[in-house]
């Protein structure tokens, strides 16, 4: 029998495979990020290292190197779904190291989330929005998605979360949850979890939670969450418990760490207050309403969106 390496041989003396085999190398090496990354290493990068790693990093030219921008991970198009390689150096080799996408990011916060809270809330149509996806058709919008990036390069640029998030109130299907989308989805492309509820549910499953001994632990996982989103405050049928034990609490704590809080809600501040004076048996509290309203003041900027009703 013919030993392998005599076969090997005498296969690569093939013109036709010779031909493809160089046509593939000097594809591989004139990869404009295959020449970074040899250049960024060529203090230790030596022709033998190069000519071994030509599957690696053929391997790494075959795969999106950043998030290829699909919907969800299950469409991505790597070899590893929500993962993007990288090229590095380790014991004298090139070796590739994989890393979640920022897509992949975005799903696994969502779910870690929603194993806890099971009011988490992200329309379909915000699940991939981007403050750049902001409509800028008037004014009002306009001041939003700059108050929006302005935390978000802040964020870039310092490491630190601002203490105030935005309140953003008006009408009925203008856009105000597309903005936290927006937002959560730049953070979480930075590895920042948001945590995004929507007000009503939330509320009735913390009347729920009283039964099966979770309470506690749930409302300790909203109100330490890097980053809260609050979407539709004002939409729920309060009673004096959801009101004080709840969202007081919640916002108290917020105020007290100065932990960034985005709301939106159809009432500005004045509304709002009124509509947490009014309690679910019919009382009037005012002291109480103004000092939840007290304490969202003082975490929030409001913001009125206005414009027409985009979901008709």
């Amino acid at each position: 029998m013919e030993p392998i390496n005599k076969a090997l041989d005498r296969v690569l003396k093939i013109p036709s495979f010779q031909e493809r085999y160089d046509k593939m190398r000097r594809e591989i090496l004139e990869n404009e990020q295959v020449q970074r990354f040899l250049q960024d290493n060529d203090h230790v990068v030596n022709r033998e290292m190069v000519e071994r790693g030509l599957p690696t990093l053929y391997e790494f030219i075959s795969q999106n190197s950043t998030c290829c921008g699909c919907d969800n991970t299950d469409h991505c198009t790597n070899y590893l779904n929500g993962f993007v390689p990288k090229l590095s150096i380790v014991r004298n080799s090139i070796e590739i190291e994989y890393s979640k996408c920022e897509q992949k990011l975005i799903e696994d916060e969502r779910r870690e989330s929603a194993n806890m809270i099971s009011s988490m809330f992200m329309p379909k149509d915000v699940l991939r929005a981007r403050i750049k996806d902001l409509a800028m058709d008037n004014d009002s919008r306009i001041e939003i998605a700059e108050y929006a990036a302005k935390f978000i390069q802040t964020v870039k640029g310092t490491g630190n979360l601002p203490a105030k998030g935005l309140y953003v109130y008006g009408k009925f299907g203008v856009g105000k949850s597309f903005v936290l989308g927006a937002i959560a989805n730049e953070l979480a492309s930075l590895k920042i979890r948001s945590v995004v509820v929507y007000v009503p549910e939330f509320l009735s499953e913390m009347k729920q939670a009283i039964s099966d001994n979770t309470l506690q632990e749930k409302i300790e996982f909203v109100k330490k969450a890097p980053v809260l989103m609050l979407d539709d405050l004002g939409a729920e049928t309060l009673s004096a418990w959801t009101r004080d034990e709840i969202l007081g609490t919640i916002l108290h704590y917020r105020m007290a760490e100065e932990l960034p809080t985005f709301i939106t809600s159809n009432f500005d501040y004045d509304g709002l207050e009124n509509h947490l004076a009014n309690s679910q048996k019919g009382g009037v509290e005012v002291v109480k309403a103004a000092r939840i309203m007290e304490r969202i003041k003082a975490i929030t900027l409001p913001l009125q969106m206005e414009g027409s009703n985009r979901r008709n």
